[in-house]
């Protein structure tokens, strides 16, 4: 399956966000649902199985200058296994005082799936960013039935004002090396992070397998988490 979704927020002249775009295909369905502080609020719904070994899935996201947009998803991606490694890119915009509040549900590598996930994301020099993501090795029963967990490969790589900010990749999962080491994972089965651009600092970490990072930029911070399950991840990163 190829699919290709899309969002475009921009100021409505009234205070408020409108969303001249709202576009969904296969699996990725876009929707709006009740706005808060003058932002749009996108829901992800899946609305098949996806994505399956060998799927091809892309989102772009813009948020034009003085903006300001909420996207999350109704419920965990699972990536499902199939012929070959599955892909999904994200495109993520955001202008010139515009804001982009990024919070969907935990990426879930079921047994024996591979899914490629690669974040670009392109910010303006006043542009705000808090953007969150959990990743889970596996579910419960694949694990209660001695299946392990699929591999997940991610890169983040993100730009501001036209220079590099972050780029870091990750791969975990059976087939990468040393994913569940001591270096890497130390037998947790949960990682996430919470990337903060223009907010204050999140809260300091009070895990050792969490770690509050300052970025180049004064006011960009990275809180970077790996934990035994998705609920202490979920509070180690400071909940939703």
């Amino acid at each position: 399956m190829v699919a290709r979704a899309r969002i475009r927020a921009e100021p409505d002249g009234w205070g408020t966000t409108a969303l001249p775009v709202l576009s969904g295909a296969g699996p990725l369905a876009p929707r709006r649902t009740r706005d808060t502080d003058g932002g749009a609020h996108v829901v992800i719904v899946g609305s098949m199985a996806a994505p399956l070994g060998g799927d091809r899935l892309a989102l772009a996201v813009e948020v034009a200058d003085g903006a300001a947009l909420t996207v999350s998803s109704a419920a965990a991606t699972i990536s499902l296994p199939g012929p070959g490694p599955a892909r999904y890119d994200v495109e993520l915009a955001v202008g010139e005082g515009a804001r982009l509040d990024w919070r969907p549900e935990p990426v879930v590598a079921a047994a024996g799936s591979h899914l490629v996930l690669h974040t670009r994301i392109s910010l303006a020099a006043g542009a705000r960013l808090r953007y969150r993501e959990e990743q889970i090795l596996g579910r419960h029963h694949d694990w209660a039935r001695g299946a392990g967990p699929g591999r997940l490969t991610s890169r983040l790589t993100v730009h501001r004002a036209g220079r590099i900010l972050l780029d870091q990749q990750t791969d975990l999962g059976p087939g990468a090396p040393g994913w569940d080491g001591p270096a890497v994972l130390g037998g947790h089965r949960a990682t996430g992070q919470l990337l903060t651009v223009g907010h204050p600092a999140p809260a300091p970490p009070v895990s050792g397998d969490a770690a509050l990072l300052t970025l180049p930029d004064p006011d960009a911070h990275l809180l970077t988490a790996a934990a035994p399950d998705a609920l202490a991840l979920g509070r180690a990163l400071g909940g939703h």
